[in-house]
């Protein structure tokens, strides 16, 4: 059994699929989250795959031998921006710097097509992930109030991260 993982983003037919059922999955077990999440992550892939721009999105997949073990994607927005979404390392791939790769492929590839800006929303029980945004630059710039999303009472959090120059 190999234990390299392999980050692909060339998208095949049960891709988008397997990323929406990994995040109901682990974030129902992990954080008690209810069918909406899954429902708001297959909404928000949709949107992704209707619209599509190679040269402004992508979606990158993590893969252990041959299993889904983590995911992370770019949406292009306006004025520079991008969005950093889908971000999921599965249990078994954890401890080996798989968050921070995925992470890099994203800044590198946003750097690549001109982006001058980062931000992502993510909510305050997430705090291994906001550690790995942070170490990777990025900065808390908004918090909301405590609110019910998906279950559970949650603080949803910007961060954002500025390229320089």
């Amino acid at each position: 059994m190999s234990q390299e993982v392999m980050i692909r983003h060339d998208l095949r037919p049960g891709d988008l699929g397997r990323v929406v059922l990994q995040h109901g999955e682990l974030y129902a077990r992990e954080y008690g989250f209810d069918h909406r999440f899954e429902a708001y992550v297959a909404e928000t892939l949709a949107e992704f795959a209707l619209g599509f721009r190679p040269d402004r999105d992508r979606l990158w997949l993590a893969e252990l031998d041959g299993e889904l073990v983590g995911s992370v994607g770019i949406l292009g927005r306006e004025d520079g921006w991008a969005q950093l979404r889908w971000f999921l390392v599965h249990p078994s791939a954890r401890g080996r710097g798989l968050g921070t790769r995925l992470v890099r492929e994203c800044l590198d590839f946003c750097c690549a097509a001109g982006c001058r800006a980062v931000f992502l929303w993510t909510v305050d029980p997430l705090v291994e992930a906001a550690r790995i945004y942070e170490r990777a630059g990025f900065r808390l710039t908004e918090e909301k109030p405590p609110a019910q999303l998906w279950g559970q009472t949650l603080r949803e959090q910007r961060y954002d991260l500025i390229f320089d120059g």
